[in-house]
């Protein structure tokens, strides 16, 4: 039988339950892999990237949707509830029903810039993901703000891309979540507004769903020693921060990160969350997918 192949997502719960032997606990004979989209250190091919664009970013269309259409190599990963959504509308693979997680999660700007408030912002460069949790969370806190039309976002790739481009000084405001998110409050980039950032997990065809919860079993043994003490395990961050910027920060001075919740996924949360992205046209409508609830999401029996 296949291993059972773990995404590592940048939080702390995967590493825990590997060291503490919770996985090994539950019979799941598994290993860990981490996805690039999140730990890729593309330190030279943004500088090329950049120098070639006349020192701007350029568009990255290239997210965390993407990355399903493709197919991720793992018996379960994680991504933000709305690709997830979509991406299981669309037979990408099914969304796990029995758990989501939430991670902090928000629009920084660089200390010294002139924007203060989120009105602020309108016609200014938000730095996002494409289709991924930054683009859509970055849409959900300004529209209490200003008009639709007035959001402007630039594409600017994965998490650690959009630190560089904060970093460098070429993007006037950045959302970030989860560790990035502690990386910039650490380096002194002032946040404007907190936004949801809302993820779950993602199975593909043909694996174990009695294993699946195994896996979420000993994640919940992990949420708890989290929630315990998290100050034990902020050491495990430095298995997911690209080097260049693991050297900036003390990640003993990060917190909890993302938080599992171990309740469902439920038919509201699925269908109010595929309306709000296809209100917005965020995808085209050959990739609205079925949007059928019993078909996109996974129990176990």
């Amino acid at each position: 039988m296949a291993k059972f192949v773990v995404n590592t997502h940048g939080r702390l719960q995967e590493w825990i339950a590997d060291a503490k032997g919770y996985f090994t606990d539950e019979g799941l004979d598994y290993e860990l892999t981490q996805h690039s989209l999140l730990t890729k250190d593309a330190q030279e091919k943004f500088k090329a990237e950049t120098a070639k664009a006349g020192n701007s970013v350029p568009d990255n269309m290239n997210g965390a949707y993407q990355t399903y259409e493709k197919g991720r190599e793992a018996s379960i990963s994680c991504a933000c509830h709305w690709t997830v959504n979509m991406a299981a509308s669309n037979s990408h693979g099914r969304l796990w029903g029995e758990a989501y997680s939430v991670s902090p999660c928000g629009i920084f700007v660089p200390e010294n810039s002139s924007i203060r408030k989120p009105e602020d912002l309108a016609g200014v460069n938000v730095h996002v993901g494409y289709q991924s949790g930054s683009h859509y969370t970055t849409i959900q806190a300004l529209e209490p703000f200003m008009s639709f039309d007035q959001i402007k976002l630039k594409f600017g790739g994965g998490p650690a891309d959009r630190v560089d481009q904060l970093l460098s000084g070429l993007a006037p405001a950045a959302t970030v979540f989860g560790m990035q998110y502690y990386v910039v409050e650490q380096l002194g980039f002032r946040k404007i507004l907190d936004s949801t950032f809302m993820i779950a997990g993602m199975v593909p065809e043909g694996v174990d769903l009695d294993d699946v919860r195994k896996y979420y079993r000993a994640l919940k043994r992990a949420q708890a020693d989290i929630d315990r003490m998290h100050q034990s395990y902020t050491h495990f961050y430095m298995n997911e921060l690209p080097p260049r910027h693991a050297k900036l920060v003390d990640v003993r001075r990060f917190g909890p990160g993302e938080r599992i919740v171990f309740e469902p996924y439920n038919r509201e949360m699925y269908e109010t969350t595929r309306n709000w992205v296809e209100e917005r046209h965020i995808f085209p409508p050959e990739k609205a997918g079925e949007g059928v609830y019993e078909k996109a999401v996974a129990f176990a029996d």
